[in-house]
């Protein structure tokens, strides 16, 4: 049948069509469309009212001089960006914020995962072992971090009691510029295993048995070449998903620097989210608070928008 055939017998359907039967059809559209609506209403209205909202004040708010509890405020502007960019302790807490990212964020995948490989491999309390490494996850963290801090404190806390027995260094871990840090990322790495090790777990269950089968014919025997051809690849949803959860919630730091280090000493363990409260509530200075929640905002937009696109590549999907 040719083109123009075609085309005629559409014509023609169409011109067969009633106004009755097209009225119809209209009250159709708009009837589905209605229901469309009041369906994704209610999801949309809270993501207007708990997001977009609350995003357009804060913007608002940086604009402007005003300071909690004042009653009176003044527009000034990029004044406050310009001041957030060139404050060194902003500086400070964005470069910590990032090396502390890059310890727990690496570290947390990998310990996941190796913990759920031995946990999956094992032959007798799995639910258990499951158990004790998911428990930091779901523990308040201020708790745990008030847990820590005795653990860490410089002369009477286990850590440093333990390597003294042995005959090895002890230090302030919570009052040295040259350590605040990685034990910071250490506590986070510890709080989020859990989680990492859970979905790890649950990627493990979901790979067919078969690809293993045929990774055996195919000589991949060892489990190194299992884990290389098999495992791995077919983890790739869940470790993007991981990479991406972990990462928001490295940046998202708040409990411990508040309750171990309050950013100290000096500006050595202060976080984004730390300096935003401080700014905020602390100092009183909410339109430059406002500011800081802003550019922290769109960092983590953007960095979340290229590991997802970076990692989205290299992701095999089933």
């Amino acid at each position: 049948m040719s083109i123009a055939a075609s085309s005629a017998e559409q014509q023609a359907g169409s011109a067969s069509v009633t106004p009755a039967t097209r009225a119809a059809l209209r009250r159709q559209r708009i009837s589905e469309t209605l229901a469309a609506w009041a369906l994704a209403g209610p999801a949309l209205l809270l993501l207007v009212t708990l997001f977009f909202l609350p995003v357009f004040a804060v913007f608002a708010i940086a604009l402007t001089d005003w300071q909690f509890g004042a009653s009176s405020l003044s527009f000034v502007g990029f004044d406050n960006f310009r001041e957030v960019f060139a404050d060194e302790g902003f500086r400070a807490s964005l470069i910590n914020t990032i090396l502390y990212a890059v310890i727990v964020v690496p570290g947390t995948i990998m310990l996941g995962l190796v913990i759920a490989l031995l946990i999956e491999s094992g032959k007798s309390c799995r639910a258990f072992y499951r158990a004790i490494h998911f428990l930091p996850f779901m523990a308040t963290l201020t708790a745990m971090a008030i847990a820590w801090e005795a653990l860490l404190h410089p002369t009477i806390g286990l850590v440093n009691q333990t390597l003294a027995s042995l005959g090895l260094p002890t230090a302030n871990w919570l009052r040295d510029a040259n350590t605040v840090l990685p034990v910071l990322a250490m506590i986070g790495i510890w709080q989020n295993l859990g989680y990492a090790m859970v979905l790890f777990l649950a990627g493990l269950k979901s790979i067919p048995q078969d690809l293993y089968d045929a990774a055996d014919i195919d000589g991949a025997d060892l489990w190194l070449d299992r884990l290389r051809t098999v495992t791995l690849p077919m983890l790739g949803p869940v470790t993007m998903f991981v990479f991406i959860v972990v990462a928001l919630r490295a940046f998202e730091t708040f409990d411990t620097v508040q309750v171990l280090t309050q950013g100290g000493p000096g500006h050595a363990s202060e976080m984004l989210l730390f300096t935003l409260y401080r700014e905020s509530f602390e100092y009183l200075r909410t339109g430059y608070g406002a500011s800081v929640a802003v550019v922290f905002l769109a960092i983590v937009v953007t960095l979340t928008l290229i590991q997802a696109r970076v990692m989205d590549k290299r992701v095999h999907y089933q």
